[in-house]
Parts: C-alpha cells; structure tokens; sequence
C-alpha cells in the first residue's frame, strides 16, 4: 500500500475535522447564529483523500459548495471556514458570500460558486494556462457532485480538457441524490465515470467510503494529467446522509430505510476501525484524537464569533467600480 502510517492518521483527523464542522454548521444554524448550513456527511473519506493527493504549493484546486472538508485538507485555515459562516468582516469576502464560499488564492483555492458546474469550465481554463505557460508538474482538481455531470458546462469542460489534453482531475462526489433527485432519474449509465469514454479520455470509479482508495486514485490521476496524457475522471460513490441543506428535509423524497442501509457504511467509524486492527492507532489514541478535535472546533467557534460584523458604510463595497454610493 502506497500510504503510510503518518498519512493514515493525517485522513483521520481530517475526516473527523470535517464532520466536526459540518455539525456545527447545523448546531449554529438551529441556534439562529448563520442563516443556513449544508452537511456532507458521507463524504467525508472522499475529500480527505481527494485532498491529501492534492500537492500543496503546486496544484490548484476548483471546488463545490459541499467541500467544506477538502478545502481543509488542501491548507485553508479552519477560523476561515467559520467567518465564511458567521458572516464576520475578517471573512475573505467581507462576510459578503454564502456560507462556505471561501478562497485562497495563495493556496491554490478558487472561488466557489452555487452555480452548478461554472467551476468545471473555470478549473479547464486553469488547466489550459499551466500547459500554455509550460508548468508541466502542476494540475488542476475539480470537484463537483454527480448532478453536475447534467449541466451542459460538465460536458463543454471535459470535452475541451479531453481535446486539449490538459492536466486536470475532474472529481465526481457522487452521493447518488441531486437534492431530491436520483442518480436513476438523470442518467441512464452505471457509472458516472463510463461518461468519460464518450470525450475520449479515461475513467474510474472508486470506493467513496474509503478514504485510501480515494486518495490512490485521485494520485493515480494526477500523475497521468502531468505527465500530459490529458485528464482523469474519478467517480468517488459515498452518500449524503443528511438533508440537502437546513433548508430541505429529505424525508419528503426517501425511505429511512435506505438511509439506515447506507449509514452502516459510514465512512469515519469504518476507517477508525481499520486503523485500529491495523494496529495504526488505538481506541484510546483516537478518543483523544476526537476530543483534540473538538475542542479546536470549539475555541475556533468562539473566536469568530466575537469578531466583527461588516461595518453598515462598507454596505456597497465591490458592488459598482469607483464611488460605491448607489444611485438614489
């Protein structure tokens, strides 16, 4: 196995800290203190692996709005998550953007967006500027849930990466449900990776409860995008086990038995079981693991939120080009 002990724990901790944050989120939204908070457990093997392939200092990363966990795993700071959240002036857009819409151009982490997919044609044409400008040990990671994969700018992306052959790794969350939808209602394929045979590049679909598997395959990708064989389509299967949002109930759409079935698969107890039997880390080991966690969550929760809202004045700031007073 091409992991090693250090980076076994390094996924642990990491898909603790985004189940930890993703709790919160729903804590602090029911308390009234953000005005909406969106989950992703289940996946939380996918984006610790996703992100301990991403190569720090090299690689740019496009993600989606559910990634809070890989935006962490790639080096964004956790205070920063929370002002994103909390709405507070130190957030990097002013406390301007939608929960978890955050950025870090330093570490390689564009803008997200809620426009389904208008990252996969913006993670292309970084893609394009690294061949264009010879930066040949670099690739682009995009991230993006199956639903994506319905939009007409899924499909502009990956035939314009496959024609080009850029370095890029497009990163299927598939959590078999856009919002309300089911896989079986959008596409008539097994797979979400079988749709890449059809732009002429290369596909593969790997265990999304697993967070080694991820992290081999999204590696394995990774090296075949730079050596400039083109792009890779990873469809990582996990499940959403929670609602949408806190603004959706997902009861109205399927059965608490098919839920039941899938959170036996969940992927933090499973892997934490594995590094014990492993003999990686002891139940004790990871007790205090979960309670470092959480207490770093904690004091993070209430440094961001005694800071600042945005003043009242900075109301039209980055809203029109010069003098920000509106027309009145």
């Amino acid at each position: 196995m091409d992991v090693t002990p250090e980076q076994l724990v390094t996924l642990l901790r990491n898909m603790l800290l985004q189940r930890a944050v993703d709790t919160r989120g729903f804590q602090l939204n029911r308390q009234g203190k953000i005005g909406i908070a969106m989950g992703s457990e289940g996946h939380e093997a996918v984006q610790a692996g996703a992100g301990l392939a991403f190569v720090r200092g090299k690689d740019l990363l496009y993600p989606y709005y559910r990634n809070t966990g890989i935006v962490l795993a790639c080096g964004f700071d956790l205070a920063g998550v929370f002002r994103s959240q909390f709405a507070r002036a130190t957030d990097t857009t002013g406390g301007r953007s939608i929960i978890n819409h955050v950025t870090d151009k330093a570490k390689g982490i564009a803008t997200i967006s809620s426009i389904i997919a208008s990252q996969c044609t913006h993670a292309v044409g970084a893609a394009f500027a690294l061949r264009y400008r010879g930066e040949n040990d670099r690739a682009v990671l995009c991230t993006f849930g199956e639903g994506a994969t319905s939009e007409g700018e899924w499909h502009e992306a990956v035939n314009f990466a496959a024609i080009h052959k850029l370095p890029v790794i497009f990163l299927c969350e598939n959590n078999q449900w856009a919002i309300s939808t089911p896989i079986g209602k959008q596409m008539a394929n097994a797979n979400v990776a079988d749709r890449a045979a059809g732009y002429g590049f290369e596909g593969v679909a790997v265990d999304g409860f697993d967070p080694v598997a991820v992290y081999l395959g999204v590696k394995q990708a990774r090296e075949k995008a730079v050596s400039g064989s083109g792009p890779v389509l990873v469809e990582a299967k996990c499940y959403r086990f929670l609602s949408h949002t806190t603004d959706d109930d997902e009861r109205t759409y399927r059965t608490r038995e098919e839920v039941a079935a899938q959170r036996a698969k969940d992927p933090v107890p499973r892997f934490e079981r594995r590094l014990i039997e492993e003999g990686i880390l002891t139940s004790e080991q990871i007790e205090a693991m979960r309670k470092e966690v959480a207490r770093t969550v904690n004091e993070t929760t209430d440094l961001v939120e005694s800071e600042p809202f945005p003043a009242p004045e900075t109301l039209y700031t980055n809203v029109y080009a010069g003098e920000t007073t509106p027309w009145i």
